[in-house]
């Protein structure tokens, strides 16, 4: 009996011992996750308003963030080169209660204003200087507990690779709560503390982690069966392919989402979901078994590459959220096979924190040059389907079928490439024609690109080369009507398009439109004199109605502050004698617009306009109080009013600019957010009043639009004949609409009001 029982009893406390090690070194690597990428929005909210909320700083927010994984990687790999098992621990728990002491988050008091230049520089070091630190310890904690738990003795310790899908899970789990839970119910400031709160909580978990390192039994024989294992080193190329797979998925990360960013649609929820499919194939991929096999993805990723052919030469305004959709799971694809590569050839757990050294390493190539490097190479978003069509080149070498007939493929490409270019050099018919069914032409050759991977098994060069060729074709045959110049800046990427026959000239944000001019009569004779102000501006609509109203009321010249220039049109507004003042933040967009070539309305009607650069929350704050008449904010992000300039202290500032029969009128058009009780909540809660306006113009195809705008003042006497139009409602606080804050916002909230009520 006893010979029985004997080893029970010695067996039980070795298997509490290893349940008790993986459940709090795989809570320790959860909390690290959450706490890592759920400051990743909070602070980028937090920065924001510093720059005129900008996706890109988004991107820049991604270069930082991928730079100090990379930092933290390689110090977590330096560490454990120490043999001590107690140096690891008792170095790292420093590190960490030294970044804990400068909690809570908040911007570093060395950096007020932003530069007239050089944004994104000045925003790393922003970064850098305010959450450098304690980003940095927590980036180091997912490779040093893996190897931790290598040394434990653990039995899984040898292949500890399934605790990165652990730490990927609570990534993916903190940037889905952020936008759905923890930004509809928590004020900033009540996020800090919790985040504070939940770095204290990790310090006192990886303590538990050191502590239950330094209990482990037979130290020395388990640290020799992880330091001696019979395990090859990995070669150079090994290496340099990991940075490559690892680089390609990062950088298009990034791409994607300026894309979706610009050149679709321009709701901020959106920067959050391509993250989150990219932590999403992490997780996939580092599962004992992952649920989408590898060798589906790398069937799937070809044609995944040709998806993303079609849509862009399809564009984005037929079908939004087809093409929405159609982005993020074509990049989702993609990147579970560069990640299926990686952890195919992952190196055995003695080689661990070197591995992570490479992948944060790709993760930062990929980032640089997409975050940083484009933005100032290129005039449009061409890193996109440059790394597209980098990411043939992660597949993995292969035996090609027919190889008889497919060593003729280069020659053939190259007839093929002549043929299909040439057209766009000429006129005629023929270019026509080859315009017209542009997404039938590139999305063949990306096609062919697709049958060579699945049918022949081809070398991953040939359909580099093909999906290359394709999306040169998408280029040069673009889904845009008319002529296209592009302006690019840290803000983004604006279209000045030409329409067919030349008779407009329209700025665009991604498919929004934000300015346009008719440079062309309908019987095709040059439009001469003043430009009369047409889109959302036009003398009918809100904007206009509300000048109009604003100037009879006062019976003399205006003294006018428009926050955003756009193409200018807000400048033939203006009538001889009056005072306007224009606010912007984008240097490039004021000289798109002064260009006649572009857009006549400056150069007309305001010839010696000198607008006001830098965000105008803060610079507009510097004008002398009881000032204006009116007061016009139309600052597009894109498809969206930065958040910090409809905010109740944002509100407060117009009001105080006001002189004492003035008022604000907001631009608040919006095919995502439904933004109106926002402004009217934020004006009621500075005991302003308010009206709005919501009317078809039924004019879409001269460019005059339907217009949402709202208009407050102390009084109804300020608003003129507007108090009593038809047109315009006086419009209570919605008490269901919490008021927007500095410290509060819920783009949720307006998305989900947009979805449910429509344009009503």
């Amino acid at each position: 009996m006893d010979s029985i029982v004997q080893p029970a009893a010695t067996e039980q406390p070795s298997s509490s011992r290893n349940r008790l090690l993986l459940t709090v070194y795989t809570a320790a690597i959860f909390v690290s996750a959450l706490l890592l990428f759920s400051v990743q929005p909070l602070f980028t909210k937090m920065v924001l308003p510093r720059l005129g909320g900008s996706p890109a700083v988004w991107s820049v927010a991604m270069v930082f963030f991928q730079s100090l994984l990379l930092a933290g990687y390689a110090y977590a790999h330096l560490l454990m080169q120490i043999k001590s098992r107690v140096v690891p621990v008792v170095v790292h728990l420093l590190l960490l209660i030294a970044a804990f002491v400068t909690l809570p988050l908040g911007i570093a008091s060395a950096y007020g204003e932003p530069p007239a230049s050089g944004y994104a520089f000045w925003l790393l070091g922003l970064f850098v200087m305010s959450i450098g630190l304690p980003f940095f310890a927590l980036a180091a904690n997912n490779p040093l507990l893996q190897a931790w738990f290598v040394r434990t003795g653990h039995p899984d310790g040898h292949d500890p690779y399934f605790l990165y899908a652990s730490s990927n899970i609570g990534s993916f789990l903190a940037l889905l709560s952020y936008p759905f839970l923890l930004e509809p119910i928590f004020t900033l400031h009540t996020q800090n503390r919790l985040w504070t709160g939940g770095y204290g909580l990790l310090i006192l978990l990886i303590a538990g982690c050191g502590v239950l390192l330094l209990r482990s039994p037979n130290l020395a024989a388990t640290d020799a069966r992880t330091e001696v294992a019979n395990a090859p080193a990995p070669t150079l190329v090994t290496r340099l392919r990991w940075i490559f797979l690892a680089a390609v998925p990062s950088g298009l990360l990034i791409a994607v989402t300026a894309h979706i960013s610009t050149d679709v649609a321009a709701a901020p929820l959106l920067w959050v979901l391509p993250l989150s499919l990219y932590l999403l194939t992490w997780v996939v991929v580092f599962q004992s078994r992952p649920l989408l096999p590898h060798k589906w993805m790398l069937m799937l990723q070809p044609v995944a590459i040709a998806g993303v052919i079609f849509l862009l030469a399809f564009g984005g305004e037929q079908n939004l959220l087809l093409t929405l959709g159609g982005h993020q799971l074509c990049f989702f694809v993609i990147a579970m096979a560069c990640h299926g590569e990686l952890a195919r050839t992952r190196p055995a757990a003695k080689y661990l924190t070197g591995f992570y050294v490479a992948l944060s390493f790709g993760g930062m190539v990929g980032g640089l040059f997409a975050g940083l490097v484009a933005p100032f190479t290129f005039s449009w978003i061409a890193e996109y389907p440059i790394l597209v069509a980098l990411a043939a080149l992660c597949r993995p070498s292969a035996n090609e079928r027919l190889a008889g007939i497919v060593k003729w493929y280069w020659l053939a490409l190259a007839a093929l490439a002549a043929a299909l270019v040439a057209p766009s050099y000429m006129t005629g018919d023929l270019s026509t024609w080859f315009e017209d069914h542009r997404v039938w032409i590139a999305g063949a050759v990306g096609v062919l690109a697709a049958l060579l991977a699945l049918a022949l098994n081809a070398d991953r060069w040939k359909i580099f080369a093909t999906v290359a060729l394709a999306l040169t074709l998408t280029r040069i045959y673009p889904a845009d009507e008319g002529r296209v110049t592009t302006v690019r800046s840290f803000f983004g990427v604006h279209k000045i398009v030409v329409t067919p026959g030349g008779y407009f000239h329209v700025l665009m944000h991604g498919t929004t439109i934000h300015g346009a001019e008719r440079f062309l009569n309908n019987d095709g004779t040059p439009v001469t004199g003043r430009p009369e102000p047409i889109t959302y501006y036009h003398k009918d609509g809100g904007i206009g109605q509300a000048i109009t109203a604003i100037r009879e009321r006062k019976g003399a010249p205006l003294k006018v502050a428009a926050i955003g220039v756009g193409s200018g049109t807000l400048a033939c507004a203006a009538e001889p004698g009056e005072d306007w003042k224009f606010f912007e933040i984008d240097q490039s967009m004021v000289d798109a617009a002064r260009d006649p070539k572009n857009f006549r309305y400056i150069s007309s009607c305001l010839p010696d306009l000198k607008p006001v650069i830098g965000d105008a929350r803060l610079t507009f704050a510097r004008e002398p109080d009881g000032l204006y008449d009116l007061i016009i904010v139309d600052a597009y992000s894109s498809d969206a009013i930065p958040i910090h300039l409809a905010t109740e202290e944002a509100m407060k500032i117009y009001k105080d600019k006001l002189a004492p029969h003035g008022a604000v009128v907001m631009h608040v058009s919006n095919r995502h957010l439904d933004l109106e009780p926002v402004v009217v909540g934020i004006a009621d809660a500075n005991d302003l009043k308010s009206w709005v306006y919501d009317e078809d113009s039924g004019r879409d195809a001269d460019y005059i639009f339907s217009t949402d705008v709202v208009i407050s003042a102390r009084e109804a006497d300020d608003v003129g004949k507007l108090a009593s139009s038809k047109q315009w409602e006086e419009t209570d606080a919605d008490e269901k609409v919490r008021v927007w804050t500095d410290d509060y916002s819920n783009i949720l909230g307006a998305l989900y009001r947009r979805l449910r009520y429509g344009e009503q």
